[in-house]
């Protein structure tokens, strides 16, 4: 079974401590660094890197958006997820902008929790109800602005089934999930999201999905 390396930055230790005890129960997880701050994160990682990180966004010396932009920079394969206790699109919308691969509530369900792991492995993104409305607000909110964000946008065409794809993605559906809703193989669905990235000139479904609701790639 393979072991999934798991670190967490968060300067409230009665959380921190909490978080790593929820999940130590799970044969396959493991926690291999944890952090008061961002700081002290990435004087950490060159010797014990995760997997996937879990990001507190409010913390001192170093908060989370930085912290994120700097771990990005110096381990491109790692991925983070951020548990905060902001709600508001703003800050939602904002680190999904930077890269994260999902965005967790604090009071989120130790269940969920674990599901969004497992899907960050496997998938490289969780998006759940919460993100995907939050995305589904900022999308209507941008449509008074006719102008793309990026220069080559207006170069890019989705076919109907590349959108139809990665508006599934961002209703937070797995890749099985969308094959079944479509009637088409993973593989299939697999070879769309592909077709996506290149299109869009990302690297990641996260990145390619920030690129669409940017540039109005989605309805």
């Amino acid at each position: 079974m393979k072991t999934l390396k798991l670190g967490i930055a968060d300067d409230h230790e009665l959380f921190r401590k909490g978080f790593i005890s929820m999940l130590s129960g799970i044969p396959d997880f493991e926690f291999v660094l944890e952090a008061a701050n961002g700081q002290e994160l990435l004087d950490r990682l060159p010797a014990n890197t995760p997997d996937i990180v879990f990001m507190d966004l409010q913390m001192p010396v170093m908060d989370g958006v930085q912290a994120t932009e700097a771990a990005f920079e110096r381990f491109p394969n790692i991925k983070v997820i951020v548990v905060s206790m902001y709600n508001e699109d703003r800050f939602v919308i904002h680190m999904l902008e930077k890269g994260v691969q999902g965005y967790l509530l604090k009071d989120t369900s130790p269940d969920e929790v674990e599901k969004a792991i497992r899907r960050v492995d496997e998938e490289g993104f969780y998006y759940n109800d919460f993100v995907s409305k939050a995305m589904h607000r900022k999308m209507v909110n941008r449509h008074v602005n006719k102008h793309p964000f990026f220069p080559n946008a207006c170069n890019v065409a989705l076919s109907t089934r590349e959108k139809e794809v990665l508006q599934l993605i961002c209703d937070g559906l797995s890749t099985q999930e969308i094959g079944d809703k479509l009637f088409i193989s993973v593989r299939t669905v697999e070879g769309h999201r592909l077709r996506v990235l290149e299109k869009t000139g990302t690297k990641s479904t996260a990145a390619a999905v920030s690129f669409a609701y940017k540039n109005q790639l989605l309805s």
